[in-house]
């Protein structure tokens, strides 16, 4: 179990792997283990990960996986007061069992530096989400080495710097093509401006990824437009 006191969290998994959460606010979790287990969980800043018990884990997967299966089939349900109650209370004690008799995975002191420097590179990027960035810009923005970022991003992201910086471009490309037409611009101004040159090879990468091509993207947008005003 990975319990997460920030906003952002790191955690590299493989390809099948399957993510489940839990939202409670902490002053309610402070008075849940009070009142569940007579003492308060360890406090600890950032991101910590608990190994519980396995049978108080297979309780927590099963009920989250019955919550989350009586959500799809029967909504409904849970607008009954009720039943959100009885929900929450079970899941709650399960939950607080779990984080208090389980034991803390300590992270090494390198790990701590890879986390720091992701949270770093992540914010970076979110703070310029509205342009294209390169990787000599990033590491003096942040004060990291390249080489260091590399082994980071590597290790965390599955991929280099370079690579993860050409996705987030792609898919930004993608977004400027779902909110253009093509009256107003053309695919080479749009694939240019987020610093793609080679078109060529971009329209391949890009075919690749999404399985349609750029210039499908922008004609599907003015079909959709001109149909929109047909009906209106």
């Amino acid at each position: 179990m990975v319990l997460n006191r920030s906003d952002v969290v790191h955690q590299r998994s493989g390809a099948d792997f399957q993510y489940g959460t839990v939202s409670i606010p902490s002053d309610d979790l402070v008075a849940a283990a009070e009142v569940i287990v007579g003492r308060e969980l360890p406090e600890k800043p950032g991101k910590s990960t608990i190994r519980p018990p396995t049978a108080l884990m297979v309780r927590l997967l099963k009920l989250h996986k019955s919550i989350g299966q009586l959500a799809h089939d029967s909504p409904d349900i849970l607008d009954l007061p009720e039943v959100t109650r009885a929900l929450e209370a079970q899941l709650t004690h399960v939950l607080v069992r779990c984080l208090a008799e389980g034991h803390s995975v300590e992270p090494t002191a390198g790990g701590r530096r890879t986390d720091s420097l992701l949270t770093r590179f992540v914010e970076f990027l979110k703070d310029n989400s509205d342009r294209p960035l390169y990787l000599t810009e990033i590491c003096a923005a942040i004060g990291v080495a390249e080489r260091t970022l590399r082994a980071s991003c590597e290790e965390h992201l599955g991929m280099g710097p370079i690579r993860y910086l050409t996705l987030r471009r792609m898919h930004q490309v993608r977004r400027a093509l779902l909110y253009s037409h093509p009256s107003n611009t053309t695919v080479t101004h749009i694939v240019t401006d987020h610093g793609f040159w080679e078109l060529g090879r971009f329209s391949v990468a890009y075919r690749t990824l999404f399985g349609e091509s750029p210039s499908e993207i922008l004609r599907q947008h003015a079909a959709q437009s001109s149909s929109s005003l047909t009906s209106a």
